[in-house]
């Protein structure tokens, strides 16, 4: 028996999506975005940044000031942001629109540097290639199913951090990987699981070798 919670609306949901209703952003982000393909460098640089950025914060704080991110850090853009210079590390430390902790901070400029010295579509290519064998994975039930840390975050954090990327550990880079459709952890039964499934289908991934990889 699956976990998934049915909402008001009839919807069946994963029990993370059907919060209070004061946290309908919540719930939208997991019927929209949570587990769909994503591609791009930008985009994956941006999700790599916010789950350093929620690294002992829930989800929800980071998804509401997600537009003041994207203000704070150029939308992302990496060339824009392996930029920025000591003067824009103390402007963002006084943004109350972001989380304002210097060691994230910094880490995510470092990170656009390293990001912008490899090649259009290569930090796309790269996360996709850990993508997993989605045939091998059973539709988790319970949350209990859905473990923090797997073989595949592992070696990717690894080649990250090889690479010279910070706050990529396994438990950062397999969330990333939850939300951005590497892997598909809507429970069994949830109305975004087969969306999620069709979308990687028509993706390619998890299904042998590596998705194409958008340049940003």
């Amino acid at each position: 028996m699956s976990d998934v919670v049915t909402a008001p609306d009839g919807i069946p949901r994963c029990p993370w999506g059907m919060e209070s209703e004061q946290m309908a952003d919540y719930r939208a982000y997991h019927d929209t975005e949570w587990g769909l393909p994503v591609h791009g460098d930008d985009a994956l640089f941006e999700r790599m940044s916010l789950e350093a950025f929620q690294s002992g914060l829930s989800w929800i704080t980071i998804l509401r000031r997600r537009p003041g991110f994207r203000t704070a850090f150029a939308d992302f853009r990496i060339p824009a942001v392996a930029r920025f210079t000591d003067a824009d590390a103390d402007r963002l430390l006084a943004d109350p629109g972001i989380i304002r902790n210097r060691a994230k901070i910094a880490a995510t400029i470092n990170n656009a540097r390293v990001a912008a010295a490899l090649a259009p579509g290569e930090l796309d290519e790269l996360i996709w290639s850990y993508a997993p064998d989605r045939a091998a994975r059973p539709a988790p039930r319970s949350r209990d199913d859905v473990q923090p840390v797997t073989p595949e975050s592992t070696a990717l954090a690894k080649d990250l951090k090889k690479r010279g990327f910070r706050f990529v550990g396994p438990t950062t880079a397999y969330a990333m990987m939850q939300a951005c459709g590497l892997v598909n952890d809507h429970l069994a039964g949830c109305h975004v699981r087969a969306a999620a499934e069709a979308a990687a289908r028509r993706d390619g991934a998890g299904q042998g070798g590596v998705p194409g990889a958008a340049a940003s």
